[in-house]
Order: C-alpha cells, then sequence, then structure tokens
C-alpha cells in the first residue's frame, strides 16, 4: 500500500476505537446470547410440559433437555445474523470515519487496493464468511464485512 492508502487504514482503524465497535459487540453478542438461552429454556419446558406431559414431579425430563440444545442451536444460528449484520454496519461507520480523518479518495483506494489483493487470493469455500470479497447471498448473512464493492460503493456515494 502507499503511504495515502496505510493513513487510510489507520483511519478506518482509528474509528473502530472510536467508535468503542469492539466493547459494543461484545455486548451485542452477550445480550443476543442471553436472549437465545432464556427462549431456549423456555422452549425446552414447554415441549417437557405441553407436548411430552410431564408434570415435573422428577424434574425436567429427557424431552426438555433435548429441546433445549436444538432450540439453543436454531436460535444461535440466528443470533450470529443479527451480530454479523452489526458487524457490516460498523465497516461502513469505519470507512466513513477513515474517509474524514485520511480523505475520501485515499480510503477508496485503499479498499481498491485490498480488492486487488482479495481478488488474487481465493479463500475455501467453508472460509469465505470470513472473507472481505463476496459470497453467496445465503453466506453473505454470516459475513462480518460487506464485501468490497459494497463498501466503494458507499463512499463514492457519500454513504
Amino acid at each position: 500500500m502507499s503511504r495515502e492508502e496505510a493513513e487510510a487504514v489507520l483511519g478506518h482503524e482509528i474509528s473502530h476505537v472510536a467508535n468503542g465497535d469492539m466493547v459494543t459487540l461484545a455486548l451485542i453478542q452477550g445480550v443476543v446470547n442471553t436472549f437465545v438461552i432464556f427462549f431456549a429454556k423456555l422452549f425446552g419446558i414447554l415441549v417437557d410440559r405441553i407436548l411430552l406431559k410431564n408434570d415435573e414431579r422428577n424434574g425436567p425430563g429427557i424431552g426438555a433437555f433435548v429441546a433445549e440444545i436444538i432450540a439453543q442451536l436454531v436460535l444461535g444460528v440466528l443470533a450470529s445474523m443479527i451480530v454479523m449484520w452489526f458487524s457490516r454496519q460498523r465497516e461502513f461507520r469505519a470507512d466513513a470515519g477513515g474517509a474524514s480523518l485520511a480523505g475520501r479518495n485515499k480510503m477508496i483506494a485503499a479498499l481498491e487496493r485490498l480488492k486487488i489483493n482479495h481478488e488474487q487470493v481465493t479463500l475455501p469455500e467453508k472460509m469465505a464468511a470470513f472473507g472481505i470479497s463476496g459470497g453467496t447471498s445465503f453466506s453473505r448473512l454470516f459475513m462480518a464485512h460487506p464485501p468490497l464493492d459494497e463498501r466503494i460503493a458507499a463512499l463514492r456515494e457519500g454513504r
């Protein structure tokens, strides 16, 4: 990267720090996980009492445990989608912050440089969600970073 592109990347990262993105993301993850556990527990109790007609004289049955685990898995996947959506939004904000600190053209140039570098390296299919260069419509739900083309377009549009 050129000096100007590196300045934009540093501006982007400083924006993450200034916005408290990591703390906020950890808090959101914790709150979402709390809801997952609460609703999974509730689902397990409902399955045990209503469907399996367990009156709890001997405590919750195996049905409650199995239903709770299944609910945790399903709700955990949905929770991950919510957290990753927030993560993608914070990337757009950090790009805007980097553009305001270093200049819009420098930030666009830095993202275009990243795009050139990432087009040369293809991630294995199972790792695509961890990349920053795209993916299928379903895998995009689990991406922590929006595709570089979308980030560049947002900066060009002034978002």
